[in-house]
């Protein structure tokens, strides 16, 4: 037997009678759907930073015990030229190695302008744009003595204005001036945040004798087993090999608490905006029990009315999520988030945008269902007295 529907125009003329109700459920269902995508967006733009900063053919000779943090690592500066002479599978070109000596650290700057912040460092050799082929400069030239590259988020690492470190700019660490001479984009990973100087410049302005880390590109992943066991044989060094993703993978799962707070609040706030909703749609249909069993008595079905009913949530539902999808695309795609570690882009991509758009879908459905069930459960009798 088949079931008789109403009109796919009913639906949308009742969308019409009140103008005010229709902005309301566009407007709710959008604010929601957003912050669906917010919260998806922040969590696929953390996972995408960490997760593409590592090379697969990378090692990082870490200090023993500090296989969780680059910046507490320690290991002798002669670690560099023993680990370049030592390991057969490093990769070469024109005779230069592939290994970087490498310093990190997290200093207090005083940006142009005065006050402070706290800034992401990276002392570097130009062996360090050999073995991170994502870091290319964009902007003005390598830097030299009291001199400085920054990053394309090192600003908003620093809580500073857009350009307010653009090549030219001083800043000063304890005291120490530095010039910025250009900017550097490493798209997608953890050093678009950080600002990079020479080698020996960090040493100086971080008081150390030490290299936080040694990275290392081989000719091929299989390589790896030798930088280990060097590591494991040069008992003198206290050194430990790591791959380079699969530390940032691991930095990933030590950001797990994090991605789940974030989803955490954002079901919170959407599941109060439901039951919000849902007052609003009980006292919506509530006004229009008379109409429903009106459409009853002259021959449709509970089911057909209710088929009706989704259309109509679902249209609202759909224009909002569309609205928020747009919205996220304009204002979320690419906006930088601060964290301890630097910071990332958010990232509105396909998978995002269809989160949001299912968040929506859901909405009008799970919506709908309670308050028109209820209406719906009225005798057909009573329906038709009620004012």
């Amino acid at each position: 037997m088949t079931v008789r529907l109403l009109p796919w125009e009913y639906a949308v003329r009742n969308l019409g009678r009140s103008p005010l109700r229709l902005a309301l459920g566009v407007g709710g269902s959008a604010l929601v759907v957003l912050l669906v995508i917010a919260a998806a967006a922040f969590v696929r733009g953390m996972g995408a930073s960490l997760g593409g900063s590592g090379e697969a053919r990378n090692a990082i000779l870490l200090g023993a015990g500090s296989e969780e943090s680059i910046e507490r690592s320690e290991i002798p500066w002669r670690a560099a030229g023993i680990a370049a002479a030592s390991i057969p599978g490093i990769r070469r070109r024109l005779g230069v190695s592939y290994v970087s000596p490498e310093i990190h650290s997290a200093l207090v700057v005083e940006p142009p302008g005065g006050g402070s912040a706290f800034a992401n460092f990276r002392g570097v050799t130009p062996a360090a744009f050999l073995v991170h082929p994502a870091a290319r400069v964009v902007e003005g030239r390598l830097p030299g003595p009291a001199e400085a590259l920054a990053g394309s988020l090192a600003e908003e690492r620093m809580g500073l204005a857009a350009g307010a470190l653009s090549p030219g700019a001083v800043f000063r660490v304890d005291g120490r001036p530095f010039t910025v001479t250009g900017r550097f984009e490493a798209a997608g990973t953890v050093m678009d945040a950080e600002i990079w100087v020479p080698l020996q410049e960090l040493r100086v302005a971080t008081r150390r004798e030490t290299l936080s880390c040694v990275v290392l590109t081989l000719e091929d992943a299989a390589g790896f087993e030798d930088a280990d066991l060097f590591a494991k044989q040069r008992l003198d060094l206290e050194l430990v090999a790591l791959r380079e993703d699969a530390y940032y993978h691991a930095l990933q799962a030590f950001y797990r608490p994090v991605r789940v707070m974030v989803w955490t609040t954002a079901l919170l706030v959407a599941a109060g905006a439901f039951l919000g909703g849902l007052n609003t749609m009980y006292a919506a249909f509530a006004s229009r029990v008379r109409e429903l069993g009106a459409l009853q008595v002259l021959g449709f079905s509970r089911g057909a009315i209710l088929v009706s009913l989704l259309q109509e949530s679902i249209l609202v539902a759909s224009a909002g999520a569309l609205l928020a999808a747009a919205a996220g695309l304009a204002f979320l795609d690419g906006r930088a988030v601060r964290i301890s570690m630097g910071a990332f882009g958010l990232v509105v991509d396909a998978t995002v945008a269809a989160t949001g758009l299912g968040a929506g879908l859901a909405l009008g459905v799970l919506g709908t269902v309670p308050p028109a069930g209820r209406c719906l459960g009225v005798p057909v009798g009573d329906a038709l007295k009620a004012v």
